[in-house]
């Protein structure tokens, strides 16, 4: 028993480093675990892969940087999650790009309970954060938890009604490091939340939010909850990305009415036009929404499975590099389906493929797509 609390933790801090590595997002994490089979010999695999895609080396976090970001984490009273673990959040773990790592404030149980998000516009109205704080308060004296990215406005509004109910829950999916509270006047709100209910994201400690993070905090905002309502969202807000993705992953959508001469509401009297539920209280959610959210049934997009690389011979080194070249010539910007590839890679197999795919991805040179699809990178040179 005393060996294996420490392989326990090098496992930990291994998967870490693969998280945190510059490049390796959530479905090329997944697709190096599953070819790989361990964090550590995914780790030793990246500067070949780099390499045989014609790329340099990308820095792989030290053990050390990833011992003191889990330290540094609970000193704070925090928890990284990762998916192979029971607390990782099962709704979360349903998409088809869930979060390699989570570093979690509060009462991490709250992100696998029954949860619906109230979003909205940063400069609502004040109708507007009195329809949300209405539904807000409302879910949670229903015993639901009520999920927000703790922005100015309607979030904010959903966090602070959610906390005054008695024994109201709430959870904040935050776009920076948890020590890093944003907007800055929210940091006690953040405390608050993190004492009752529970503060979430995927940035490493110290990150400060900039502009794309923000879409990922969206994303765990729609994945950690069976249905997203949307209040006061004007046309590109970041409320419709959220309602987008919640739709991707099969969670409803509800919608708050609005004047249409109010441009804030724009985004959101659109979703009603385009399916989403007319919402005004508490009755127009609930019969929506499974009883639980062990209840929840979705099959996430279709995606090209690493775990079939071991089916085939494994391509040499020479025809590895013919069918890289070939792939390269066969993709543009725009999305190419993987069946279709291999149908024009007639004399390639399945395994060597998709081991040309994920050489080439981690190269910085394609990206994965939803449904089995890949592209060039847009920032590929060249």
């Amino acid at each position: 028993m005393s060996k294996a609390a420490p392989q326990a933790g090098q496992d930990l801090v291994d998967r870490l480093r693969l998280a945190r590595t510059e490049g390796v997002g959530p479905v090329t994490y997944r697709k190096l675990l599953s070819r790989y089979g361990t964090p550590a010999a995914a780790l030793d695999a990246l500067p070949g892969l780099a390499r045989a895609a014609g790329r340099p080396d990308k820095p792989i976090p030290s053990k050390a940087m990833a011992e003191d970001e889990i330290a540094g984490t609970e000193r704070l009273g925090g928890r990284i999650l990762m998916p192979h673990m029971p607390a990782y959040p099962p709704l979360l773990a349903l998409l088809a790009d869930p979060p390699p790592a989570l570093a979690v404030l509060g009462d991490t149980a709250l992100l696998s309970a029954r949860a619906v998000a109230v979003v909205g516009s940063r400069n609502a109205s004040l109708n507007g954060q009195r329809i949300a704080a209405s539904l807000a308060a409302d879910l949670a004296a229903e015993g639901l938890a009520v999920v927000s990215g703790m922005a100015r406005g309607v979030d904010a509004a959903a966090h602070e009604a959610a906390l005054a109910v008695p024994g109201g829950r709430t959870v904040a999916a935050v776009a920076g490091g948890l020590d890093v509270p944003y907007p800055p006047q929210h940091a006690v709100l953040q405390a608050r939340i993190a004492a009752g209910g529970a503060v979430v994201t995927e940035a490493p400690l110290g990150t400060e939010p900039q502009a794309r993070h923000f879409p990922r905090r969206n994303r765990i905002i729609a994945g950690l909850s069976l249905g997203v309502v949307v209040v006061e969202a004007a046309r590109h807000s970041g409320s419709l990305i959220t309602a987008r993705l919640a739709l991707e992953a099969g969670r409803e959508v509800f919608a708050v009415p609005g004047s249409p001469l109010d441009a804030r509401c724009q985004g959101s009297n659109e979703l009603i036009r385009q399916g989403a539920q007319l919402t005004e209280t508490l009755a127009d959610i609930l019969p929506h929404l499974p009883q639980s959210a062990a209840d929840f049934r979705h099959e996430p997009p279709p995606d090209y499975r690493p775990d079939q690389l071991a089916e085939e011979r494994p391509a040499t080194h020479e025809e590895a590099s013919e069918i890289r070249a070939s792939v390269l010539q066969l993709l543009s910007p725009a999305p190419t389906s993987v069946d279709d590839l291999l149908r024009h890679c007639q004399f390639t197999s399945q395994a060597a493929l998709l081991a040309a795919l994920l050489d080439l991805e981690l190269g910085g040179v394609i990206e994965s797509l939803p449904g089995n699809r890949v592209a060039l990178a847009l920032t590929r040179g060249g």
